[in-house]
């Protein structure tokens, strides 16, 4: 979901919201579809047992003892997503500003960007379901590196595609350049 309003000074906020409940799910999703494609070899051999027991581990990826390494990921994904927008999200320091390693578990994950004023809401639509892919991909990345390292090359790609469709945006974000005519 997004909202834009209009500023006094001919720009715009556009505020990305993320829903972590539709971030998870979609983690789920794609979980259970990973672990139930996954070949467990003959039943009648030991391998079979062992093949059996990474299935279940590919599926749990949001399951309660799994889910606060899943949070971290969001978390760090989301923060350079942001950082990937600057300038378009940079805020000032603000006096007092303290940071932990305490883990931060939201319900909603957002990006606020300040833009110019014909910045399109098919703009703000297209980052909205880029940015949402990129941080489920991320994620799916990270779980099967450790669950089922042979599938998580796939979601890199996806992940890193979606990176460099981010940083193309920004060109989007920036309005149309006058320049001024000067024969010299």
């Amino acid at each position: 979901m997004y909202y834009i309003f209009e500023n006094q000074n001919g720009t715009k906020t556009v505020v990305l919201t993320f829903y972590r409940s539709e971030l998870l799910n979609d983690l789920d999703q794609y979980g259970f579809v990973e672990g139930d494609v996954m070949n467990t070899g003959d039943p009648k051999t030991e391998a079979h047992e062992h093949l059996r027991h990474g299935k279940h581990q590919v599926q749990d990826i949001t399951q309660e003892g799994n889910i606060d390494i899943v949070t971290r990921w969001l978390n760090l994904k989301l923060k350079w997503c942001r950082e990937a927008l600057y300038p378009y999200t940079k805020n000032p320091v603000t006096d007092g500003l303290g940071l932990d390693d305490v883990l931060n578990n939201p319900d909603t994950y957002t990006i606020a960007m300040t833009v110019s004023d014909d910045f399109s809401d098919t703009t703000a639509d297209y980052l909205e379901d880029l940015i949402h892919n990129l941080l489920v991909w991320w994620v799916m990345y990270k779980w099967l590196a450790i669950t089922k390292p042979d599938a998580a090359a796939k979601w890199l790609a996806d992940e890193q595609d979606a990176e460099a469709e981010l940083q193309k945006s920004k060109s989007r974000l920036c309005g149309k350049v006058r320049r001024p005519l000067q024969p010299f």
